[in-house]
């Protein structure tokens, strides 16, 4: 199976959490979307399908994921460095939008496709071009001269900005900007450590060994490893696809690419076999994740790589770590004069904070129940922001403040 989702701020939470506040700007992980089968051992990509891509094209030049919850641009721009691909998508409009930007290098490789290559991409909803690589927002760890960019084979690595032909190389580096449709939300804490020797992840709702295995394995063995392995009382692990070990690297950090505070991922244990099979290219090898730096790259299925398992958690378990909530909020009227009534679907406990246009707070307060109001009779008339936290997540909401 396989799913989901991102930037920081810091707050500690939990007994088993660290400072780690996160924005989540993908609801889902989407599927490899990788159907074929490889071979007659279950465990492969296409054993394990769930979010599969579904794509709608607005007819403006725009697409909007529906897994990811993400907007598009439909046609990529053409040749261009990447200090001219941060400012083409700081300024570009489209659809009637002014609000794209580049994506992260987790949403850049949410939109691959492991089905095809050259492109690796849904070429119905997403044209061919001449782009080799596609920008993201993310440079390398301590390396300014890199950046993470994803392929058309379908891979996703750390390339010198002066590869691209603008700026004197030889290859071609493509933007396609990207937008978010609705406000991310925050996570106080995006990894929870279970106890278990298992680590939950908020965004994508999987649950992951927090240890790797300790003996290498060939392709084929690892995925009876891990269709086989009973752990932390569960028995419906399985080998992740390469989209969703690609999901837990982490840019900030090298050798390994990882949340250490979490993974318990030495720099030895590098190569890491995922589910994904090199289809089109060559099907005797597959996809691996190197947490030397993140890369994605492929290996025959032959050779000994590590194994990291993982599985997708139940709702209760997920509830039970205080993942990301479904808690929906209102508030009026608006613009207020005297109370503001705030209305919730959870009687957990809540924190309201409401600050003024220049972000000093005006006043906050702690409540545990779904319906409460807070008087704003003596506060000056002008422009505010409601910030409403839950154990979940963190929104904030603009409002105007008008006296009779």
């Amino acid at each position: 199976m396989k799913y989901i989702l991102l930037f920081i701020i810091g707050i500690s939470f939990g007994p088993f959490s660290f400072s780690q506040n996160y924005t989540k700007t993908i609801r889902r992980l989407p599927d490899s979307g990788q159907t074929k089968s490889f071979t007659n051992t279950f465990g492969e990509d296409q054993d394990y399908a769930s979010n599969m891509p579904f794509f709608i094209d607005h007819g403006n030049g725009t697409i909007t994921d529906t897994v990811t919850g993400l907007m598009w641009q439909k046609i990529d721009f053409g040749e261009i460095s990447f200090e001219n691909a941060v400012k083409y998508c700081d300024t570009l409009t489209l659809g009637g939008y002014t609000d794209w930007r580049l994506p992260s290098p987790l949403e850049g490789f949410s939109i691959l496709n492991l089905q095809n290559t050259n492109p690796a991409i849904n070429t119905t909803f997403f044209p061919k071009s001449a782009a080799e690589y596609w920008w993201t927002n993310k440079l390398q760890y301590n390396d300014p001269s890199k950046v993470w960019v994803t392929n058309s084979g379908g891979g996703i690595g750390n390339h010198l900005k002066t590869e691209t032909s603008s700026a004197g190389g030889t290859k071609n580096f493509f933007v396609r900007a990207v937008r978010d449709v609705k406000t991310p939300s925050i996570l106080p804490n995006r990894y929870i450590s279970n106890g278990d020797g298992t680590i939950t992840d908020l965004v994508t709702h999987l649950v992951w060994q927090q240890t790797p295995e300790a003996q290498v394995k060939t392709w084929e063995d690892a995925l009876v490893y891990a269709e086989g392995l009973k752990f932390a009382s569960k028995s419906d692990w399985r080998l992740p696809s390469i989209r969703e070990l690609q999901s837990i690297n982490d840019e900030n950090f090298v050798s390994p690419s990882v949340n250490n505070s979490f993974f318990k991922i030495v720099n030895s244990e590098r190569k890491f076999w995922s589910s994904t099979t090199l289809i089109a290219k060559d099907a005797t090898k597959a996809w691996f994740w190197d947490t030397q730096f993140g890369i994605t790259s492929y290996d025959l299925k032959t050779v000994a790589n590590y194994v990291l398992c993982v599985r997708d958690a139940s709702e209760s378990e997920v509830a039970s770590v205080h993942a990301l909530s479904d808690t929906e909020i209102s508030f009026f009227p608006n613009p207020s004069n005297t109370q503001i009534y705030i209305q919730t679907n959870t009687d957990k406990e809540q924190k309201i904070k409401l600050f003024n246009a220049f972000g000093q707070l005006m006043t906050e307060k702690t409540i545990q129940t779904a319906d409460f109001s807070i008087s704003v009779s003596d506060f000056p008339e002008g422009y505010y922001v409601l910030e409403w936290t839950d154990a979940y997540a963190s929104k904030r909401y603009p409002f105007t403040i008008v006296h009779p």
